[in-house]
C-alpha cells in the first residue's frame, strides 16, 4: 500500500520504532538510523536474547527496516543524513530538543530543502519540555496508575509499556493523515507520550470530567458496568462482560440464577451498579461451583461475552507469530524483512542511498 513511501527512522527504544515498523508493515521503505557501535538502546535490553544475540525487546518493533549506523558528530555521516532526508517522504525522530539542530539536521533545515517532507517528532511531554519520555513515568503522571490495581492496593502500572505503544500508533496515524492530505508544504507533527496516555483514559476521563470526582481503582471490575469483571471458577479464572440489560438476563439464565434475572432492582445497569456488592457476591458463589469451560459453554450459547484468562504463550498460539519477527501485522500489513543487525545495510545505504532497497 505504501510501496512508494520513504521513511527515515531516527528514533529508538519503543514508540518511534513501532511507528516506523507499522509504516514498514504497510509497504514503506524504512531506513533505521542507529548510533555507531551501540545502536538502538533496546539491543541491550535483555535477556532474553535470540541465537544471533539480538534482544527480544529490539526484535519486537524493528522488522521491515534496513539499518545504517552513523555518528552525528562526523561531517561525513551528517552529509549522508542530509542526502537521505532530501529524498525522504517522512522523517521520524525522538531526540531531545536541540540535538539534531546542533548538527544542522533539524526540522527547519530539512524543511528548507524539501517542501513535501512530513516530519514527526515523538516526545515524552511535548516539544518545549526537555524531560525524557519513559513509559513508567508517563503511566504514573497520566492517571493510569491511579486507576490500575486492586481497590485497596497500591497504584499499579500496566504490564506492557502501553503509553509508548499508543504514542507509536498515534504517530503512525498522524503521519498517514498528513500524507493523505497531500499538502505541498513541509509539515511537522508532534506526538507526546503524555498526551497519548491521557487521551487513552477515554470513558474514565469523561466520568471524572462529568462528575468532578476523582476516578478510583476497580481492580478487575468496571466503573460503569455490572457484572463486568473476573470470577474464579472451580478450576481457573474467567471473565464475564455484560454490556446490556438483555445480556444480563441471558447471563443469569446461563448461570442458573433465576431470582437475580427476575429481580426488578437489577433489570437496568443503573440498578445493578447500585446493587454491585450483592450481585457480584451471588455470581461469584455460583461460578465457584463448576469449571470455567462449563460456564463459558453455557454463556456463549446465549451470546454473553466471556472468556478464560490465558497466559501469554497460550494467547500467542492463536495468532501468527515468530521468535524473529514478532506478532504478524493484520492485513494489509506484511512481514518482508527480519529486524536488521546493527549497520547490516550500512555499506549499501552509503553507496546507493534509498536505492539500497532495490539491491538483493
Amino acid at each position: 500500500m505504501l510501496s512508494d513511501l520513504k521513511v527515515l527512522d531516527l528514533s529508538r527504544v519503543l514508540a518511534g520504532p513501532l511507528a516506523g515498523m507499522i509504516l514498514g508493515d504497510l509497504g514503506a521503505d524504512v531506513i533505521k538510523i542507529e548510533r555507531t557501535g551501540v545502536g538502538d538502546e533496546t539491543r541491550g535490553w535483555g535477556p532474553p536474547f535470540d541465537a544471533r544475540g539480538e534482544s527480544a525487546y529490539y526484535l519486537s518493533t524493528n522488522r521491515n527496516k534496513l539499518s545504517v549506523a552513523v555518528d552525528l558528530t562526523d561531517p561525513v555521516d551528517q552529509a549522508l543524513l542530509r542526502r537521505l532526508m532530501a529524498d525522504a517522504d517522512v522523517v521520524l525522530e525522538n531526540f531531545k530538543p536541540g540535538t539534531l539542530e546542533r548538527y544542522g539536521l533539524g526540522y527547519d533545515a530539512a524543511a528548507a530543502r524539501d517542501r513535501r517532507l512530513v516530519w514527526c517528532t515523538i516526545t515524552g511531554f511535548g516539544l518545549e519540555n526537555p524531560r525524557p519520555g519513559y513509559d513508567f513515568v508517563v503511566q504514573a503522571e497520566s492517571g493510569w496508575m491511579a486507576i490500575t490495581g486492586e481497590p485497596g492496593g497500591a497504584p499499579m502500572k500496566v504490564g506492557v509499556a502501553l503509553a509508548d505503544v499508543l504514542a507509536g500508533k498515534d504517530a503512525a496515524i498522524a503521519i498517514l493523515a498528513a500524507l493523505a492530505a497531500g499538502r505541498r508544504e513541509p509539515q511537522r507533527l508532534v506526538v507526546s507520550l503524555a498526551h497519548s496516555a491521557t487521551a487513552a483514559l477515554v470513558n474514565v476521563a469523561q466520568n471524572a470530567l462529568v462528575t468532578g470526582e476523582e476516578a478510583r481503582r476497580w481492580g478487575n471490575a468496571h466503573p460503569n458496568l455490572v457484572p463486568y469483571q473476573l470470577f474464579e471458577a472451580a478450576d481457573r479464572p474467567l471473565v464475564l462482560a455484560v454490556g446490556s440489560d438483555a445480556q444480563f438476563a441471558a447471563a443469569m439464565g446461563a448461570l442458573e440464577l433465576p431470582a437475580l434475572a427476575a429481580d426488578p432492582a437489577l433489570r437496568t445497569n443503573a440498578g445493578r451498579l447500585a446493587q454491585r456488592e450483592r450481585l457480584v457476591a451471588a455470581i461469584a458463589e455460583k461460578v465457584r461451583g463448576a469449571s470455567a469451560s462449563h460456564w463459558i459453554t453455557r454463556l456463549e450459547e446465549v451470546g454473553v461475552p466471556c472468556g478464560v484468562v490465558k497466559p501469554v504463550l497460550e494467547a500467542l498460539r492463536e495468532v501468527a507469530s515468530s521468535p524473529l519477527t514478532g506478532v504478524a501485522p493484520q492485513a494489509p500489513g506484511t512481514v518482508r524483512r527480519p529486524p536488521p543487525r546493527l549497520d547490516e545495510h550500512g555499506a549499501r545505504i552509503r553507496t546507493a542511498g534509498w536505492g539500497a532497497f532495490a539491491a538483493p
